[in-house]
């Protein structure tokens, strides 16, 4: 029987409730600098537009963010916890235009990236930041895709260095382990699952249908080769994003990488579902043709990339 995902309500309103990425910049500059004047200077903005982006900010949110004296500004206890906020904010929309710059195509000084799901979402984007400090004038095409066609991209030559999930690697590839992974199973909280106290077993993970990546992914592979091929689909979907949308909504478990669910952990919008003799461990790969170690800037991105989890 087909199933249906539900369709995300539109957050467009966001934006009226939202102050814009200038205010937020602006917001964290006088609270590094401790004045609203020297902030404006260093954004090269004039003090009344300053005072005016401010103003404008306590309006739309409703709460005083800034304090004004002879002696300098100061951020209010509302203004100090905005400010935590907003720096997560302009955080995330650095990496977001890092890996748009990724993808635009350039003529000029090129790395040819291809990565897995869920390291392209939620692990080269914080690289790219890094290696754009290293070479400016590098431009990055990424090509995103499951660990099978990141393979195949590497091995037909359209990408200079790739990284990939899972268990085994086609032949004519060399790769280094550049960290660790673990999958977990999640589900939403008003699933029973998440109210268990004994760890499900591999025979009961097994039997219950699951929200999944496609086959060819190496979350996919992972959890196949720990139940023996025994994986029940739900539904399959080709993006991590995709199937914790999924999780999240209500629609069943899923099994993800824990780097993609921390958020929603944190927040209670999935739970963690404890397991008992189940092996979801894996290794997170650079890959490259056989015999052709990355150099230049393939060889600099790979540097960046040691020690994850």
């Amino acid at each position: 029987m087909p199933v249906s995902v539900p369709v995300p309500v539109p957050v467009s309103s966001l934006s009226h409730r939202v102050p814009d990425l200038g205010a937020l910049e602006l917001l964290l500059a006088v609270a590094r600098l401790g004045s609203l004047g020297r902030a404006a200077r260093e954004l090269g903005i004039t003090q009344p537009a300053a005072s005016s982006r401010v103003r404008s900010m306590e309006r739309q949110l409703g709460v005083a963010l800034v304090e004004r004296s002879p002696r300098g500004s100061r951020l209010t206890d509302a203004g100090a916890l905005v400010t935590d906020w907003a720096r997560r904010v302009v955080e995330a929309a650095e990496a977001f235009d890092a890996g748009a710059q990724a993808l635009r195509d350039r003529r000029d000084s090129r790395l040819r990236v291809a990565a897995s799901m869920t390291i392209a979402e939620y692990l080269l984007p914080g690289w790219l930041i890094a290696l754009r400090a290293q070479r400016p004038d590098t431009a990055v095409s990424l090509l995103a895709g499951n660990s099978a066609v990141v393979a195949e991209r590497v091995l037909g030559g359209e990408a200079d260095l790739g990284f990939v999930e899972g268990l085994t690697l086609p032949s004519g590839l060399d790769s280094a382990v550049i960290g660790h992974d673990r999958l977990i199973v999640v589900t939403a909280p008003d699933h029973t699952w998440a109210r268990r106290r004994k760890p499900l077993g591999a025979g009961e993970l097994a039997d219950a249908p699951l929200i999944l990546r496609e086959q060819g992914s190496g979350t996919r592979q992972v959890l196949d080769a720990a139940l023996g091929g025994l994986a029940r689909p739900l539904m399959e979907l080709s993006s991590t994003t995709a199937v914790k949308a999924a999780a999240v909504s209500g629609a069943g478990p899923a099994v993800l990488s824990e780097l993609a669910v921390g958020e929603e952990l944190s927040a209670r919008r999935l739970v963690e579902v404890p397991l008992d003799g189940v092996r979801l461990g894996r290794a997170l790969r650079a890959v490259w043709p056989t015999g052709q170690r990355p150099v230049g800037p393939a060889r600099d991105l790979l540097g960046l990339t040691r020690g994850v989890g």
